[in-house]
C-alpha cells in the first residue's frame, strides 16, 4: 500500500526478491493540469509495468474493499507513505502489518519526519520498520531501524531519495524475516517530543522574524518541492538553496542588504544574522540561479521581502 515516488523502490525490491505481492493499493488517479490529463500515481505506473493487480479506493472503509482485501487471503500488509488504516483493515491480514517511516522512531511520528527533521536541523535521521497498531500514531513495535547522517548540503530531495534508497532494503529484510518467522521487534518508547506533523500552506511562508539558521533550515526541508516562499513588489518567490551566518546587520527583518547579479547572491536580513539566497523560482517560472534572475528582475538594497 502506498502511492509516492518514496514507495517505488521498496516495490521493487520485494519484487525483485520474489515474494508473491498480490495486489498493490494506491490513492484513486487525478486529473492534473490544463487539459485535465489523467494520472496515475508513482506506485501504479511500477505496479502496472511489472505486471501486479492494482485496487484504488476511494474509501478504505468502504465494506466491498474490506471484502476484495479479504478475499485477497494476504499474509502481510506492506505499508509506504500511504493513509492511516482503520482497525477492521489492520485486523486482516495473518502476520499484521507493517510499515517503512522516514525517521528514527520514536522520534518524529507522523506526516512529514523528513521535513521536521531538517527543519529542526538534526544531524541525524533514518527508517524504520514498524508494526502498525490502532494505536497512536506511528507507535507500533519496531522490527528494524537504520541510521544515516544528515549533512550541511542535504535538503528534502536529496534525504528523500536516500530515505527511500535506505528503507527499500531495510523494508525486504524485515518482510523476508516476519515471513519466515524469525523476526524479533521490540517496543518504542513513549518519551519522545519530537513529532512531524502534516504541512500546510502557511508552512511554506518564510517568517523574517526568526534567526537566519531557522529560516535556512526551513529552506532546505521544503526544497526543491513545493519550496519556501516570500514576496517582494507584489511578486511571490520562492528561496531553494541558501546559506547564513550569525552577524548582525541592524535593518528591519526581510531588508535586502546586498544584491549582487555578477557573484549571484541576494543577502537579507533575518531575526537575528542574514540570509544569503544563490538559487530560487519565480512562481509559474523554471527555478534559477539568482545570477539569471537578478537580470530580468531588479533588487535593490533597501528593499523588503515579506
Amino acid at each position: 500500500m502506498g502511492s509516492p515516488g518514496f514507495a517505488v523502490p521498496p516495490l521493487v525490491e520485494l519484487y525483485e526478491r520474489g515474494i508473491n505481492i498480490k495486489a498493490v493499493v494506491t490513492q484513486p488517479d487525478k486529473e492534473r493540469g490544463r487539459g485535465l490529463k489523467v494520472c496515475y500515481t508513482a506506485v501504479k505506473e511500477k505496479a502496472l509495468e511489472l505486471n501486479i493487480p492494482v485496487l484504488q479506493p476511494v474509501r478504505m472503509r468502504d465494506p466491498l474493499f474490506i471484502e476484495e482485501l479479504k478475499n485477497l487471503d494476504a499474509d502481510l500488509f506492506v505499508v509506504v507513505a500511504f493513509r492511516i488504516l482503520a482497525p477492521r483493515v489492520l485486523e486482516i491480514p495473518k502476520l499484521g502489518s507493517v510499515n517503512l517511516h522516514a525517521s528514527l522512531l520514536p522520534d518524529y511520528r507522523g506526516a512529514a519526519p523528513i521535513n521536521h527533521a531538517i527543519f529542526n536541523g538534526e544531524k541525524e535521521t533514518g527508517v524504520t520498520v514498524f508494526f502498525l497498531n490502532s494505536g497512536d500514531v506511528d507507535s507500533g513495535d519496531i522490527v528494524k531501524q537504520v541510521s544515516t547522517t544528515i549533512t550541511n548540503d542535504d535538503d528534502y530531495g536529496s534525504l528523500y531519495d536516500r530515505l527511500s534508497f535506505m528503507g527499500k532494503n531495510v523494508l525486504a529484510d524485515a518482510v523476508t524475516d516476519i515471513l519466515e518467522g524469525c523476526a524479533k521487534s521490540y517496543r518504542q518508547e513513549n518519551s519522545s517530543s519530537k513529532l512531524a506533523p502534516k504541512l500546510f500552506a502557511n508552512d511554506f511562508i518564510i517568517d523574517w522574524t526568526k534567526s537566519a539558521e531557522s529560516i535556512h533550515n526551513r529552506v532546505r526541508g521544503l526544497s526543491p518541492k513545493p519550496g519556501s516562499c516570500t514576496s517582494i513588489n507584489g511578486k511571490r518567490i520562492k528561496f531553494l538553496k541558501t546559506a547564513f551566518d550569525n552577524i548582525s546587520t541592524g535593518l528591519e527583518p526581510g531588508t535586502v542588504v546586498e544584491s549582487d547579479c555578477r557573484k549571484g547572491y541576494i543577502r537579507i536580513a533575518a531575526g537575528s544574522g542574514s540570509l544569503t539566497v544563490t538559487r530560487v523560482q519565480l512562481d509559474s517560472r523554471p527555478a534559477s540561479d539568482v545570477g539569471c534572475f537578478l537580470n530580468g528582475f531588479k533588487l535593490e538594497p533597501g528593499s523588503v521581502f515579506i
